[in-house]
């Protein structure tokens, strides 16, 4: 389940209950629905030959999450458990207040549930495990997945690039990854994009045109992020979107550089590999042009 599908507790709490629904038979749960402090509303829908639900807005969203999390305990077999895979599980924290303690509280109670967390947010992710204030401190184990390979990234998308470009497929193939430093969420957007732009106007299409395409429809959003930088973290930005070095910064004291390049850490606008990069590599490639 994608937590950034829903809008709100009782979204995620309506989203859950169907597809719990569709791994397990409306007969074997029924009785446990009869439970909830607020009753759902069941359609049936015949082109999917499956129910759905649907809560009253006015409803506690709390209250409907917890009773639906419950339920899928309840129901699930002990000997088998069910997993329950939470996508972009760090928008939780833009919930209601309060959500995050309370899934917490109900999920370290279930014990026929299997909870698997996952974010594309790094710095949110880490603070939701590792930050001492959050419900979710330690709650399970944090694993950090790298980044794909260079080689085998390289080899995956010059397959899928070769019904289109041929023999250039692994020239495109580089030229994409080169760009995007090989994180797999800007690959795809700037792949597609590119794939986009080669059907429209074929061998004249350009990696670099792709890229500039959606530079261009997010520039304002980058604007706006820019505005809101100080000083240092503006500087520290532009030395590491030129690939120079932080401690060539004479503007600031060492000190506020470093104070600066923590915060924009923290706030996950760069990440820290063998040196400092941008989690947004095209946000890189937009301050490199200004």
């Amino acid at each position: 389940m994608n937590v950034q599908a829903a809008a709100c507790a009782s979204d995620l709490a309506r989203l859950l209950l169907n597809r719990f629904l569709e791994v397990h038979p409306w007969e074997r749960i029924k009785d446990g629905l009869k439970r909830f402090r607020a009753s759902p509303t069941f359609t049936y829908n015949p082109s999917t030959d499956k129910m759905e639900a649907l809560f009253r807005s006015s409803e506690d969203g709390s209250l409907l999450l917890e009773d639906v999390l419950n339920l899928m305990n309840e129901k699930s077999d002990p000997g088998n458990r069910l997993i329950v895979i939470l996508e972009e599980f760090q928008d939780i924290a833009d919930y209601a207040p309060g959500t995050d303690k309370l899934l917490r509280a109900v999920m370290q109670m279930h014990e026929n549930v299997n909870y698997v967390f996952l974010g594309s947010g790094e710095s949110k992710m880490r603070a939701l495990f590792e930050d001492i204030r959050s419900p979710f401190f330690r709650f399970g184990a944090l694993m950090h997945l790298g980044r794909i390979p260079y080689d085998d990234f390289c080899r995956f998308l010059s397959e899928r690039l070769a019904p289109l470009c041929g023999s250039r497929s692994e020239e495109f193939a580089r030229q994409i990854l080169d760009l995007s430093k090989c994180q797999p969420f800007y690959t795809q957007q700037l792949a597609a994009g590119f794939w986009d732009l080669y059907e429209r106007i074929g061998k004249k299409a350009a990696v670099q045109s792709a890229a500039e395409a959606i530079i261009r429809s997010v520039s304002p959003g980058y604007a706006f992020l820019w505005t809101k930088l100080s000083m240092p973290q503006r500087i520290a930005l532009q030395y590491i979107a030129r690939g120079d070095k932080l401690q060539d910064i004479d503007a600031f004291p060492m000190s506020t550089v470093y104070s600066a390049v923590g915060r924009m850490k923290k706030d996950g606008l760069i990440v820290r590999e063998e040196d400092y990069e941008f989690e947004d590599p095209f946000f890189g490639l937009w301050i490199r042009a200004l």
